[in-house]
């Protein structure tokens, strides 16, 4: 029987990992009492006995946690931001050429971002078949539902007598320095991070990421986009899309509550928009962390999963 244990469990993030894990059989989970739940000692104890361990910490958090581990048969799921371009440490996009088998046999194990999961799913297939230049300057717009700013946003959006400038979209991380852009320019292999204009709703949890281009900006035309696509994104879990949206709208709660991704090419042959869709707390966060744990068991990857 595989231990598991979750170092931050009362965290978003971590309830829903917690969750997803209660009905499994294939597996015991190490729990502490609520006292011990931040003494290093009763977390280094659980951290060396466990076979995966889950971190769903701040980053600094994260980063002991990793020190306190002596057992080298411990793998580590990290969905924190500290290690996700850390030497050693492999990045948990599966759906990436080659990067489930590095997964598979990886003891560290860094949780994509949410906002960085839609723009890695989009432009790093593309810089990797040569569409995108790795010089590109590029653009990435996202909405996302408040969840995805932990517990206190969400009692924020939650109180009744909440101020009323949450009652429409909110733009955020307007110096452009979100802890995201590291790993999307990292990952997409480029030379420069792409100016990111994150927008927060007033909606539980959904996300949807948009990378648009001008047709002078690919090596190629839209039919050799979704040719990448079509061939890389084939399920269960993420899948290329023809024609996706509602009526001619696009919703970013489309895929609320499920840890599925769709990716599809919209525009025209002139300006092209790419986008993803999925839920920020699913496959943007603690769907993915059971998707990688998964893989590190070799069973089957939506095992627990609500696809």
């Amino acid at each position: 029987m595989t231990k598991i244990f979750i170092d931050g469990s009362a965290g978003t993030t971590g309830l829903r990992i917690h969750e997803r894990l209660l009905d499994r059989k294939d597996i015991t989970l190490i729990t502490l009492t609520e006292e011990n739940r931040k003494n290093a000692a009763a977390r280094k104890a659980a951290l060396n006995e466990a076979d995966i361990a889950f971190l769903c910490l701040p980053d600094a958090a994260a980063v002991e946690a990793v020190s306190f581990i002596e057992n080298p048969h411990t793998a580590v799921i990290d969905t924190s931001t500290a290690h996700r371009t850390a030497d050693g440490w492999t990045y948990g996009f599966a759906e990436l050429p080659g990067q489930r088998e590095k997964i598979r046999t990886a003891k560290r194990i860094a949780n994509p971002g949410c906002h960085a999961s839609g723009f890695v799913a989009l432009a790093a297939p593309l810089t990797q078949a040569g569409i995108i230049d790795k010089n590109a300057l590029l653009t990435c717009f996202s909405l996302t539902g408040y969840s995805g700013g932990g517990k206190k946003m969400i009692a924020e959006y939650e109180d009744a007598e909440r101020d009323m400038l949450l009652d429409a979209p909110r733009q955020y991380a307007l110096t452009q320095m979100h802890k995201h852009l590291p790993e999307t320019k990292h990952l997409c292999g480029l030379d420069n991070a792409p100016v990111f204009c994150p927008i927060v709703g007033s909606f539980y949890s959904g996300m949807e990421v948009t990378v648009p281009l001008f047709a002078s900006q690919i090596n190629g035309s839209v039919e050799d986009i979704k040719a990448v696509y079509q061939n890389l994104y084939n399920g269960p879990i993420v899948n290329f899309v023809e024609n996706a949206g509602e009526s001619g709208f696009l919703s970013a709660n489309a895929l609320a509550d499920k840890d599925t991704m769709e990716v599809s090419v919209l525009g025209n042959a002139d300006r092209i928009l790419l986008t993803a869709r999925f839920d920020n707390l699913g496959k943007g966060a603690s769907g993915a962390a059971i998707q990688n744990m998964n893989i590190l068991l070799g069973t089957d990857e939506t095992c627990g999963l609500n696809i």
